[in-house]
């Protein structure tokens, strides 16, 4: 049983799913990108999980964003089962299969000292990150990142409220490793 629409005072989110899916788009690819470690599959990934959100246009806008991340989350799996994924890791200063460079920068930030700053964090998150475990890594990425609670992640994750907490306390404990080790 779905819980009843929100009120207008209550809801800050978007009012339409198109609005919902364009606010959600970059986060959804780097975390397709983290998992499947190749810029077509998941882009791939994000465009397929949006165009299977069309049919869930009906749903309360507070449901969008846990049945967002359960749809490409099976979606990613979907592309690892079949073969598709391919071991090719991102670094740093790297190209895509293009051969166009990858811009992690803020496009509104004009000062390249801090975008390079910003590129450098990202690309040691991002390492950090594919050296998790998959369920730590999706707890990880849905409840801090995404800012999920416990009860979407669980839903997103297809798992328990307790596995969530286990995974991301799991998660934080070895970022938290690993990222020291660049210091």
């Amino acid at each position: 049983m779905r819980d009843a629409e929100p009120t207008a005072e209550a809801w800050t989110g978007p009012a339409t799913l198109a609005e919902f899916l364009a606010g959600i788009e970059g986060r959804a690819f780097r975390f397709a990108e983290v998992a499947l470690r190749q810029r077509d599959d998941a882009l791939d990934a994000v465009q397929d999980a949006m165009m299977k959100m069309l049919a869930y246009r009906d749903r309360t806008p507070t449901e969008w964003q846990p049945l967002f991340w359960s749809i490409l989350r099976n979606r990613i799996i979907d592309v690892q089962r079949r073969g598709l994924f391919r071991l090719r890791w991102l670094v740093p200063g790297s190209s895509d299969a293009e051969g166009e460079a990858i811009d992690w920068a803020d496009e509104a930030n004009p000062d390249p000292s801090r975008s390079h700053d910003g590129q450098e964090a990202w690309a040691r998150i991002r390492q950090a990150l594919r050296g998790l475990p998959v369920r730590q890594r999706e707890a990880f990425t849905l409840r801090v990142l995404e800012d999920l609670d416990v009860a979407q992640t669980a839903q997103a994750m297809g798992c328990s409220e307790g596995s969530v907490k286990t995974h991301l306390s799991r998660a934080r404990e070895a970022l938290q490793k690993q990222l020291e080790e660049f210091r």
